[in-house]
């Protein structure tokens, strides 16, 4: 007969193997994270390296302006389609997974047609290099946003590997499409070749889902987002503008080089910036995996999260102090002069985005989006003040230690509203946003 003893025994021991089962589950998924971030990280970390040696610094700019307008529409994509997926349908049942996931592929898609349409208005308007850069973007924007939202979807669900083996496809049609481009030689071939790879890529991942994106189901999936998904719109544009504004307004003020010498640093960060980016895709959907499961322990998953964020980054920018300076030459060509002055300012922001990154994942899981935009705002207003003013007082270096210096800042200010948000949530336990 079983004792009292024995039972608690044996309880203890299931619990103990649930908690274990549970920590493999989680370093699973972030394992398959950072996997798939290097895939694209290393991805566009190639593309950058090979458009910056076939066309030099002016050229690289205007690619490089080309790349930041990419990245504001990718916010808006993000804020309106991914995010509210990310945060509502983590780890729910596999039909309203399939059901959300339509229509949000569809949002995204739609994104890219309204935005991508606009870009071809604008770009002839621009003209010089970055106006027909801009113009084909605008062709494959769509394809760009597609293949993105699909990475997001398979993290939402937990199948990590799925977004890897996209990326990995993507990262295969680049190579004949970079090879065609560089016979052509100019701007807007490169821009070309990089999205009609994504929609290779983009192409595959409605095969792997088994899902077609519902571009008529995009109103309702913003209507029944809009408490996140406008917050998260202005979150996300705010930061990506704020890196599009500091752009042009680095070229206005120094030169389009100066772009092509900070885009040319940022390609030195990439491998740490795959690290950072690859667990951006699944930290918000672990936080809130965590407040469902452990809500005590959400303040400690974050500080671990940004604490060791920061110190990689911080590892990294050391290593490339030690770079020999004909290897960055072999690297970067005739970027790397004009790019090596910004290591150490380009590192020490990177740091304080990863320590706020951190603290971002809490708000987002705990659903507090208003905090976060009050967040993001700052951090975005301080960019562009410390970029800009950096410049106009000390060129290029300038706006390098002056993007670093807002960073921190920003970063103080999501810990402090983070903070705030889990005291109110001790007294208040109610979760501000329910999974529907």
């Amino acid at each position: 007969m079983t004792t009292e003893r024995e039972k608690t025994t044996a309880s203890a021991a299931r619990a103990g193997h649930a908690r274990s089962s549970a920590k493999r589950a989680v370093a699973g998924r972030l394992s398959w994270g950072l996997a798939d971030q290097a895939a694209s990280s290393m991805t566009n970390f190639a593309v950058g390296i090979y458009v910056a040696r076939s066309l030099g610094v002016a050229a690289f700019g205007a690619f490089s302006l080309a790349w930041v307008t990419y990245g504001v529409v990718l916010n808006v994509s993000r804020g309106l389609a991914t995010d509210p997926l990310v945060v509502r349908f983590s780890g729910v049942p596999a039909a309203s997974w399939r059901a959300a996931v339509a229509r949000s592929s569809g949002t995204a898609l739609g994104v890219g047609a309204a935005l991508g349409s606009a870009c071809l208005v604008v770009g002839p308007g621009l003209g010089g290099r970055v106006g027909p850069a801009i113009a084909c973007l605008g062709v494959v924007l769509p394809a760009l946003l597609l293949q993105d939202a699909w990475r997001y979807a398979f993290f939402a669900a937990g199948t990590g590997q799925k977004a890897f083996v996209n990326d990995l496809v993507w990262g295969v049609a680049l190579v004949p499409a970079m090879l065609v481009a560089a016979r052509v030689g100019n701007v807007a071939a490169f821009v070309l070749a990089w999205g009609a790879s994504a929609a290779v890529a983009a192409g595959y991942g409605c095969l792997q889902s088994g899902i077609r994106p519902r571009m008529t189901g995009a109103r309702g999936w913003l209507r029944e987002q809009r408490d996140l998904g406008y917050r998260y719109l202005v979150e996300n544009v705010s930061l990506s503008g704020a890196s599009q504004l500091r752009a042009y307004g680095l070229g206005a003020i120094v030169g389009v080089g100066a772009v092509g010498a900070v885009r040319g640093a940022e390609l030195l960060l990439g491998p740490f910036m795959a690290v950072l980016m690859g667990l951006s895709l699944v930290t918000v959907a672990e936080a809130a995996r965590v407040l469902r499961r452990a809500p005590h322990r959400l303040g400690g998953f974050c500080l671990l999260l940004g604490g060791g964020q920061a110190t990689a980054a911080l590892l990294w920018g050391a290593a490339l102090l030690l770079m020999p300076y004909r290897l960055g030459e072999l690297v970067l060509g005739g970027v790397w002069p004009s790019a090596s002055q910004l290591i150490v300012p380009a590192a020490l922001g990177v740091a304080g985005a990863g320590l706020g990154s951190g603290a971002a994942a809490g708000l987002r899981a705990l659903g507090a989006a208003r905090r976060s935009l009050r967040c993001q705002l700052f951090a975005s207003a301080c960019y562009v003040g410390g970029g800009l003013g950096g410049a106009a007082a000390a060129g290029t270096v300038g706006s390098a230690w002056g993007v670093a210096t807002a960073t921190v800042c920003g970063s103080t200010v999501w810990w402090l509203q983070l903070r705030s948000a889990l005291r109110e949530r001790h007294h208040n336990p109610i979760p501000e946003v329910r999974t529907p």
